[in-house]
């Protein structure tokens, strides 16, 4: 990878409808197309759905089913997507964002630059 590789950039968050606490992202995953994208909000929901009350399964199948296309059909353009199940009082969302990603320095200790050597990582008490 010599340059910025565009993909997407896929987040499941869960949060409590009826709490006073905020979200709390569950799992994140990188697609470097909009099928994989895609593909990894239908397999959860297929994974999830048997455990899903009947409002929420109904909710994950309208989209598997019905709304997927859609989705698809918009990451294609560039934009991005959210898919959000309620299940008894925990709102579950996954989004999807277009991205750039940016290469990373190689692993190879012989192509490390110079200042990675200098790095000392500090212990946080």
């Amino acid at each position: 990878m010599n340059g910025p590789t565009r993909g997407y950039w896929c987040e499941c968050w869960t949060e409590q409808v009826t709490g006073t606490g905020g979200p709390a992202r569950l799992a994140s995953f990188d697609a470097y197309s909009a099928p994989q994208a895609d593909r990894w909000v239908a397999i959860a929901l297929r994974t999830i759905s048997p455990a899903l009350d009947s409002d929420a399964s109904d909710e994950a199948w309208t989209w598997l089913y019905e709304e997927r296309a859609e989705t698809r059909s918009a990451l294609m353009r560039s934009e991005p997507c959210t898919v959000i199940i309620t299940h008894a009082d925990v709102r579950i969302t996954w989004t999807i964002r277009p991205v750039l990603f940016l290469p990373l320095a190689h692993r190879q200790d012989a192509e490390l630059p110079a200042c990675a050597r200098s790095f000392k990582p500090h212990r946080a008490d």
